[in-house]
């Protein structure tokens, strides 16, 4: 190592083993649950996560239409991806895009009479399979900590720089 890299790694608060398995353990979960999630909605509903996400944000919007680039926003996913998701569902007939009449520089995703029954049959067995997976899996204050420390987290993500 050269004196820079070695005075760098000095600095570092390398992590205990504790704090390693639990880290691991994060790693792991964040890894296999949206793999589980997206089987079950792959197999029981032909929909990706991305695209049961975007249904739902839609299905609850006012008139079922969001300007895409809210929907990109409340999904996490960049407006290319999103163009793609909206894209396929489009070829579906479960949504439709649209200019914003209000403001001719957006793009309106609208989803259809199809599009709200496709949300309204795959509820459900989504739903049942969240709720086996994490909600059953805890008592009301695990879950109840487990929502405030994920919401800790997201809050440092959100105002963290890019590095």
């Amino acid at each position: 190592m050269t004196e820079s890299a070695d005075a760098k790694q000095g600095t570092i608060k390398w992590l205990t083993a504790e704090e390693l398995d639990s880290w691991l353990s994060v790693v792991r979960l964040m890894t296999w649950l949206p793999w589980a999630i997206d089987q079950q909605l792959q197999r029981d509903s032909k929909l990706a996560m991305v695209e049961y996400q975007v249904l739902a944000m839609l299905s609850e919007s006012p008139r079922r239409t969001m300007r895409m680039s809210s929907l990109a926003e409340v999904t996490n996913a960049s407006l290319s991806r999103l163009s793609r998701v909206v894209k396929r569902l489009e070829d579906r007939g479960l949504v439709h895009r649209e200019p914003d009449p209000s403001d001719g520089r957006f793009t309106l995703a609208i989803l259809t009479d199809e599009g709200l029954q496709t949300i309204v049959d795959a509820a459900p067995a989504h739903v049942a399979h969240v709720r086996s997976l994490v909600v059953d899996a805890l008592s009301s204050e695990q879950l109840r900590r487990l929502g405030r420390d994920a919401e800790r987290i997201m809050s440092r993500i959100d105002t963290s720089p890019v590095s």
